[in-house]
């Protein structure tokens, strides 16, 4: 099994590229939303989070998504303490998921900080998304409704482009004019051709 991960910036288009990789049959492990999930159903975080933020961080067992970004997106040592927290459940999760998937030659793992949650080092190749600046604070905006300034702060607390694109192997670009579908059906080839000549 080949084990891909796909990153990217916020708004550089990680979900579309992981909704191609479905429609070849590739597997996806999305981190984000897998992240939200066990951020509420993880006795192992939960019981954390609260000892580190406060029991006002869950309401009637739910995390205050807002409140938790505005405690770590706003102090970088809480971040990392959050992330020290979290990643590794996440990791042993998607190993989980990896052992369930153990049918199929390529597995994809989406994360928009794979590289920073050292999740790179269990895959065997990575992909960085990208997309420029300008055009991911314009879907990021339409998207979550939330204003430019608080997309470029939340886009300062991730690694910048240039540092995921020279950790990846490969690079997909999203701006409008290169073919997305063009892209994936070629890294997947070579992927795939990769993979059968290990086995």
């Amino acid at each position: 099994m080949i084990k891909i991960g796909i990153t990217g910036g916020i708004g550089s288009g990680k979900s579309t590229v992981s909704t191609l990789f479905k429609l070849h049959g590739v597997p996806v492990y999305n981190a984000d939303e897998e992240t939200k999930k066990l951020n509420n159903n993880s006795p192992i975080i939960r019981e954390q989070l609260i000892n580190h933020f406060g029991e006002d961080l869950y309401i009637n067992n739910v995390l205050d998504k807002k409140k938790f970004a505005n405690i770590i997106f706003n102090d970088a040592k809480k971040l990392e303490l959050a992330n020290s927290i979290i990643h590794p459940e996440v990791l042993k999760h998607f190993i989980g998921w990896c052992e369930k998937h153990s049918n199929h030659t390529i597995v994809a793992l989406e994360a928009a900080i794979l590289i920073e949650a050292n999740f790179h080092n269990y895959l065997d190749k990575v992909v960085v998304v990208y997309s420029p600046l300008q055009v991911r604070v314009e879907r990021v905006s339409k998207r979550d409704k939330i204003t430019a300034e608080m997309i470029e702060n939340r886009i300062k607390h991730q690694m910048p482009e240039s540092e995921k694109i020279g950790l990846s192997d490969y690079m997909i670009i999203n701006d409008h004019r290169s073919s997305l579908i063009k892209q994936v059906e070629k890294l997947l080839d070579e992927v795939g051709n990769c993979a059968k000549s290990t086995q």
